[in-house]
């Protein structure tokens, strides 16, 4: 099968690029903005990119066209596929269709820390030797890759695994398919993380969202298993609307817990307050270990054994932009992380300065996803900067003054809409010792280099 995606560009699209790739179907596509490293990842893989969506495209006369969710009517591409009448199919109905049908889905919704937890049971899977496929949102350290086919499991490898883990993205599917993406997956294990609003570009309040993962709830199996954060009021009314799965929390007395935390960084892990072993990692922050209990708790559902998926975390290289040190200069250290809502921020601090103590932490932010640059949350922002030494703001592309929603901070918080202005700035003040902390879901210009540059 010959397949052309709209959109290819992005973390979901290519993932269902290489995934088609690599189960033997040809594979091209297009995106507004074709560039590394996604354009470098995928030519790489022998696929065939087009910039732009030029009605001319239609002369590559594939079997059908796989529509991301960026696509929107108007684009000439998108008018020539609808006035002809040719077959088209959104990316997850694709991949459903296609990967996930016959697959033992082992799905990870939630506002926050989908990707990690993602991560972290995909490699509990792999390190049992279950050779499970995923799609992760992000790049996991521990495979080099977002996305691959299932493998030939080490315990029969004549056959091939049953198990896919994906991040289940509560964003609408496609322009004709408002429904959340993960309501295509039908997972038989669902980990719901947590959930607050977000996405206001396309949900009008928390209540919509809820909606959609009672839908996502209403697809699970009864032979299936839910595990949900029982700290999270929101999740529980979504399950009171309806669930016909049986239930495991984490978080609270009943279910998965969080025991003893140790000076090293690990934890000990209980299971209706008898513990199961302890979970030796440098990774930060108690929203890490939340989504290491999820992560256990649904590999064990899948058959991993309680002991052997903690000693696996012992093994867990984090994700890619997950408070990832991209290099010291001048004695300053300097942290990448995809944090942008308030309370990934919050958290992101917290386990900063968990591990740092006393010394400066230098927040460093881009506002820049959808509902970020409506404003939607800036009123939360000092409250979820709080930890920070210094803050510093990048206004550019916004619609409203961050300036304003952070004087609050008084000199603490500085804003700038020139990017060289805000480089300079941080450059000025990092000192030996101080620690910089970018948090942005793009690129950001390339300011880490850039910083490091600057401090060397």
């Amino acid at each position: 099968m010959h397949i052309h995606i709209l959109g290819i560009c992005g973390t979901f699209m290519g993932g269902i690029a290489a995934i088609a790739k690599q189960a033997g179907h040809k594979v091209t596509g297009c995106d507004a903005n074709v560039y590394p490293p996604m354009s470098t990842q995928l030519e790489a893989m022998g696929i065939e990119l087009t910039q732009g969506f030029g009605a001319e495209q239609v002369d590559l006369n594939p079997d059908v066209y796989v529509i991301g969710n960026v696509v929107t009517r108007g684009k000439p591409l998108m008018e020539e596929i609808l006035n002809r009448g040719l077959p088209y199919i959104s990316g997850p109905q694709w991949l459903a269709e296609n990967v996930l049908r016959d697959k033992w889905v082992l799905a990870v919704a939630g506002t926050h820390g989908k990707t990690t937890t993602s991560s972290m049971l995909a490699w509990i899977l792999e390190d049992a030797g279950l050779a499970p496929g995923f799609l992760i949102g992000g790049i996991p350290e521990n495979f080099g890759v977002s996305a691959r086919l299932p493998g030939a499991p080490a315990l029969d490898p004549a056959s091939v695994s049953p198990f896919f883990v994906i991040e289940a993205d509560e964003y609408d599917t496609a322009f004709f398919d408002k429904r959340s993406k993960f309501v295509h997956y039908r997972p038989r294990t669902a980990i719901l993380n947590n959930l607050e609003f977000d996405h206001a570009d396309i949900f009008a309040d928390l209540a919509a969202i809820e909606t959609q993962f009672h839908h996502l709830v209403r697809t699970i199996p009864g032979n299936g298993r839910i595990v949900s954060n029982g700290r999270e009021a929101n999740l529980d009314r979504v399950l009171a609307r309806g669930c016909w799965t049986p239930a495991e929390r984490f978080g609270v007395d009943a279910g998965w817990q969080l025991g003893a935390l140790h000076e090293d960084g690990g934890f000990d892990v209980l299971l209706n307050g008898e513990q199961q072993g302890t979970v030796r990692w440098a990774l930060m922050g108690e929203h890490n270990r939340l989504n290491a209990i999820a992560a256990i708790a649904a590999a064990r559902h899948a058959g991993v054994a309680v002991k052997d998926a903690i000693d696996a975390l012992s093994r867990f290289a984090n994700v890619k932009r997950r408070m990832e040190v991209k290099g010291v200069a001048g004695g300053v250290t300097v942290y990448d992380d995809f944090a942008h809502h308030p309370t990934a921020i919050a958290t992101t601090l917290e386990g900063l300065r968990r591990k740092v103590g006393d010394a400066r932490i230098l927040a460093v932010l881009e506002p820049r996803s959808n509902t970020m640059k409506l404003g939607t949350m800036k009123d939360a922002l000092p409250g979820s900067l709080a930890l920070a030494d210094k803050v510093f703001c990048s206004a550019a592309g916004l619609n409203w003054n961050p300036g304003e929603a952070l004087q609050v901070m008084g000199a603490k918080a500085q804003t700038f809409s020139d990017f060289d202005a805000l480089l300079g700035a941080i450059a000025a003040e990092a000192k030996p010792g101080d620690h910089v902390l970018v948090m942005s879901n793009g690129g950001f210009g390339g300011i880490h280099q850039k910083l490091l540059e600057k401090l060397a």
